[in-house]
């Protein structure tokens, strides 16, 4: 499925290449991607060059999300930053207290007469970025929020329905009985263990991951993610994993490489998983909506984005930041939303696109790519569902992976380790309001 938009863009690109090549300004973009979203950014970045003659933007890949960041800030240090630096959502309280830093999006729009309208991007993207009055920080790139993704030729092996109902945790756990029993090596796998089981479980069941509305209320947020929600479930996948039937592969998506080999049967990942299962599984899959526990009054809520945002860098000339703000607009456009929404699986960052993808049928085409953007907006957020701002909040994931680690290994209950990483990220947290106050 093409919108006629995209092609035009790219047939544009064709007739405007020789004279992109004469472009007066670069702008530097840093991003994490690699594979085959790195080659869509590439995509993305090739159209826009191609389509004017002011401009060039030139992507430059500077390891995953936590190298991005910590390579922005060192060249930022150094005067050496780029115009633009992908940020994943995790750094965003980092980001907003780096004052002097970052130049907000808003601001750069503004100044520069940009299309730009906030009430154009769907709430549970835009919230996770502006400011209390609604004034946009970064502009939301690849927004994604977990799902259950399905091998059907697996569970058809097992003797089970391949369209049998997996809404809820009970009965992934009865399913999960069956596989094992069936002689699999892995029923159930994931990745980015405390984005989907900690931070997503807690918005999706509507409990607080943390006080004062997960941090959007203040530097003096403390963690909550030691409820009795969150110890049932971590609970319930430590005996998962006890009896072989939840296969711990990695903190971030090793996961990913068994599921698309056809090795195991459920995977909880990014909605931007998508890419890669389509280009690679050698089975019949499909995506269902993240479980949720059926006992816990207010569930399935919503679940909240991960992905990253691109952050404006100050320190610039002052004619460098009308490109800026050129391609950021470009990035928002309809079609090249649409299209990236399409290829990816990542949200699509504005009402407009996800219509568009809509009317042109690509969800009725590809059953299942909309489950994200239902999750995601079915139920207006809540002060537990809106997202995550915490300062230090990567060095916080790495104590919460350290802890839930030594529950799928048996080594501590729930409690034990969700409470010994709540009062270890706590500190954490208060070093980074004392530093920031």
């Amino acid at each position: 499925m093409k919108l006629s938009a995209i092609g035009a863009l790219l047939a544009g690109s064709a007739i405007a290449a020789p004279f992109a090549a004469m472009a007066q300004t670069e702008i530097q973009f840093w991003h994490a991607f690699t594979g085959r979203l790195g080659e869509l950014v590439a995509e993305q970045v090739e159209t826009f060059n191609a389509s004017q003659s002011d401009y060039t933007v030139v992507a430059s890949h500077k390891g995953n999300y936590s190298e991005t960041l910590n390579a922005g800030i060192a060249a930022f240090r150094a005067g050496e930053q780029p115009h633009i630096l992908m940020v994943f959502e995790v750094g965003t309280a980092t980001m907003m207290a780096a004052e002097g830093a970052v130049k907000p999006v808003y601001e750069v729009m503004a100044e520069n007469d940009a299309p730009f309208d906030p009430d154009a991007y769907i709430g549970a993207v835009k919230g996770y970025y502006t400011t209390e009055d609604g004034q946009m920080l970064s502009l939301p790139f690849n927004s994604s929020t977990p799902v259950l993704w399905v091998n059907r030729d697996a569970l058809a092996a097992a003797g089970i329905d391949p369209d049998t109902d997996l809404s809820t945790w009970e009965q992934v756990g009865t399913v999960l009985d069956t596989l094992k029993e069936a002689g699999s090596t892995c029923p159930l796998t994931t990745a980015w263990q405390s984005w989907i089981h900690l931070e997503n479980l807690s918005a999706y069941h509507d409990v607080p991951f943390a006080t004062l509305d997960n941090g959007f209320g203040g530097l003096g947020t403390e963690l909550a993610f030691n409820g009795p929600v969150q110890v049932a479930h971590v609970g319930a996948m430590g005996q998962w994993a006890q009896d072989g039937k939840f296969i711990y592969a990695g903190r971030r998506n090793e996961g990913g490489a068994n599921f698309r080999a056809g090795e195991c049967a459920l995977f909880t990942e990014s909605s931007a998983g998508y890419a890669g299962i389509k280009a690679e599984a050698q089975f019949d899959f499909d995506v269902r909506p993240l479980p949720y526990w059926s006992g816990v009054e207010g569930a399935p809520q919503n679940t909240i984005i991960g992905g990253a945002s691109l952050w404006v860098m100050e320190g610039k000339d002052t004619a460098d930041y009308q490109g800026v703000a050129e391609f950021l607009s470009f990035l928002s456009s309809t079609p090249i939303q649409a299209k990236w929404h399409q290829d990816t699986g990542y949200l699509p960052i504005t009402t407009e696109a996800g219509e568009a993808t809509r009317e042109a049928g690509f969800y009725d085409e590809n059953p299942g790519t909309d489950v994200a953007v239902i999750q995601m907006t079915t139920n207006e957020p809540t002060g537990n569902s809106k997202g995550l701002r915490l300062g230090s909040f990567d060095q916080i994931r790495g104590i919460i992976d350290e802890e839930l680690e030594a529950v799928w290994a048996g080594d501590k209950d729930a409690q034990t380790a969700l409470d010994s990483a709540v009062q270890r990220g706590d500190q954490l947290l208060r070093r980074f309001e004392q530093a920031n106050r």
